[in-house]
C-alpha cells in the first residue's frame, strides 16, 4: 500500500474508531467524494435492465451533466450494494454520487462481476438494482414512472419531488450548498423529461402503476418534497401545496404508505394543516446547527424565518406530531466548508454535537445527509473536496453517543437500522446504530 493513499487514510480511521461499522467508513466517503464508473457498469437508461439514477432532486454530482462523460448519456445506476472483499462487507445501500476523478472505480472484471476499486484494488462486490416492474410502464400521457415517482432507498421510499425548483432564487437567498435550481435548469438544457410542478392526477397515476406493480410491497413509505414556497403556487401557500398530495393519496390509497413531507419550519396552524392532510412524519430540516453559518448559508431562510423562530416551530411542531415524528435534516459536513467554516474537526463535531443535544432533548432525533459538494453551488465550488472523512466518522460516533445519552431510538420511516440491513442511502446514520431493535415500519403517535 502506497503511504498517503485513500486506502492508507481508510483504514487508519477504521483502526482510530473501531466502534464505527467499517461499512459506514466507506459509504461516507462514497457519498462525501463520490464514485467513478467504468463504461461497463453504467445502465442503458429506462430500457435496460439495471435501475437507473432518476436525480430525483438534487444533482448529487461532483460535475455538471456535460463534465460526466459517458455517465451523462448512460446513467449510473440509482444505488449501488458493497458486500464482501478484503474487509468483508456487510451489505451497504450507498446512494451514487458522480465523480471521474474520484480515487473509487465501479467496474466489471473479467468475468463480466462488478466491483468497487479503491487505489486500483477490488475492496468489495458491487450489486446494482433490478429495473422494477413498475419502471416498465408508462403513464397515459406517455411519462415514465421514474420522472413522476422515482423509488430510492433500495424501493424502500417513493420521492415526489412536486416542486422541482425553490422560491428562495438568486445569490441573496438560495442555501449556498443547494442545486435544486441549477438541476432542474440543466436537465432542462440537456432536453430530458424534468417536469416542475407536478400534476396530482399524475403522481396518482404513477402510485396506481406502484401500487399494482410492487407486489412485495417493498415501498413503504413516500415522501412529498420540493423547493420552498414564499409566496404561492398554483394558488396554493406552502402548507396547502404540499398537503394537497397528501390528501389525495391518503384518499386513494388509505394506510398503504407511510406518509412524509419536507417542507419549512411552518408555524404551528400550518403544521396541524399536514397533520390534518395525512401526513404522518415532518422534516422541517434545519440545515446547519451554527447561528453564523445559519446566516451566511441560508440566507433566504434566514431573512423570511430567522435561526431562532425556525428553531421555535421545530419544537412546536413536535407537538401536532410526536417528538419522534418530527425528523428536521441537517447537511453533514458544510460546518467545514470554506472559507466560513469551522477549521478544524473539533470544533465543527462540537457545534454539530450541541444542536443534537438541543434537539434531542426534547425528544426530537434529528438524521443528516452527507454533503456532496455539487460544483455550481457557492460551497460546491469553494470546496470541491468537500469535509474531511474525519468529521463523517466522528459525527456518527457522536450521533450515537448523544441517542443513547438521551435513551432514544432510530427514528420511524427509515426501514430498519443497523450495519447490513439499513437502506437509507444518503448517510450511514442509519448503519450506525444498533441492529438489535426491531424496524419501525409506521410513526408513532
Amino acid at each position: 500500500m502506497r503511504m498517503g493513499s485513500r486506502t492508507a487514510l481508510v483504514e487508519d480511521l477504521m483502526e482510530r474508531f473501531p466502534h464505527v461499522p467499517r461499512e459506514a467508513v466507506f459509504k461516507e466517503d462514497l457519498l462525501r467524494g463520490g464514485v467513478a464508473f467504468d463504461a461497463s457498469a453504467l445502465s442503458d437508461n429506462e430500457s435496460g435492465e439495471v435501475k437507473p439514477k432518476s436525480y430525483f432532486i438534487f444533482s448529487f454530482d461532483h460535475g455538471t451533466l456535460p463534465e460526466l462523460g459517458e455517465a451523462a448519456l448512460r446513467r449510473p445506476p440509482e444505488e449501488i450494494i458493497l458486500t464482501g472483499g478484503p474487509y468483508d462487507l456487510r451489505r451497504t445501500v450507498v446512494s451514487v454520487r458522480v465523480n471521474p476523478a474520484s480515487p473509487y472505480r465501479v467496474a466489471a472484471d473479467d468475468e463480466g462481476l462488478l466491483g468497487l476499486y479503491l487505489d486500483g484494488s477490488r475492496i468489495a462486490d458491487v450489486g446494482v438494482p433490478p429495473m422494477p416492474e413498475y419502471y416498465r410502464h408508462t403513464l397515459s400521457n406517455g411519462k415514465s414512472v421514474m420522472e413522476v415517482a422515482p423509488t430510492i432507498q433500495w424501493g424502500y421510499l417513493i420521492y415526489l419531488t412536486v416542486f422541482r425548483v425553490c422560491q428562495y432564487f438568486g445569490a441573496k437567498e438560495e442555501c449556498q450548498y443547494c442545486d435544486i435550481n441549477h438541476n432542474w435548469r440543466q436537465h432542462k438544457a440537456a432536453g430530458r423529461p424534468y417536469t416542475g410542478v407536478k400534476d396530482v392526477e399524475e403522481v396518482l397515476e404513477a402510485l396506481e402503476i406502484i401500487d399494482r406493480y410492487d407486489t412485495q410491497k417493498a415501498s413503504t413509505a413516500y415522501t412529498l418534497t420540493g423547493g420552498a414556497i414564499t409566496k404561492t403556487v398554483a394558488g396554493r401557500d406552502e402548507a396547502d401545496f404540499y398537503g394537497h398530495y397528501a390528501k389525495a393519496i391518503e384518499e386513494r390509497f388509505p394506510g398503504r404508505w407511510i406518509g412524509k413531507v419536507v417542507a419549512q419550519a411552518l408555524p404551528k396552524p400550518d403544521v396541524q394543516r399536514f397533520k390534518d392532510y395525512g401526513v404522518q412524519i415532518y422534516h422541517p430540516n434545519f440545515e446547519v446547527w451554527d447561528r453564523r453559518l445559519f446566516e451566511l448559508y441560508c440566507p433566504g431562510k434566514e431573512r423570511y424565518v430567522g435561526r431562532d423562530e425556525w428553531h421555535r416551530r421545530i419544537l412546536d411542531s413536535a407537538e401536532v406530531f410526536g417528538a419522534r415524528n418530527v425528523i428536521p435534516n441537517f447537511v453533514a459536513g458544510v460546518e467545514m466548508a470554506e472559507p466560513f467554516g469551522f477549521t478544524t474537526v473539533d470544533e465543527a463535531i462540537a457545534s454539530t454535537t450541541e444542536g443534537l443535544r438541543f434537539f434531542m432533548s426534547h425528544g426530537i432525533t434529528p438524521r443528516f445527509t452527507t454533503w456532496c459538494p455539487e460544483p455550481t453551488t457557492p460551497l460546491g465550488k469553494a470546496n470541491p473536496q468537500g469535509a474531511p472523512l474525519e468529521y463523517h466518522i466522528r459525527l456518527l460516533e457522536a450521533y450515537r453517543a448523544t441517542m443513547d445519552d438521551f435513551g432514544l431510538s432510530s427514528p420511524p420511516g427509515y426501514g430498519p437500522p443497523g450495519p447490513g440491513r439499513a437502506v437509507f442511502s444518503v448517510s450511514s446514520f442509519m448503519d450506525s446504530l444498533p441492529a438489535d431493535e426491531p424496524a419501525r415500519e409506521a410513526a408513532e403517535v
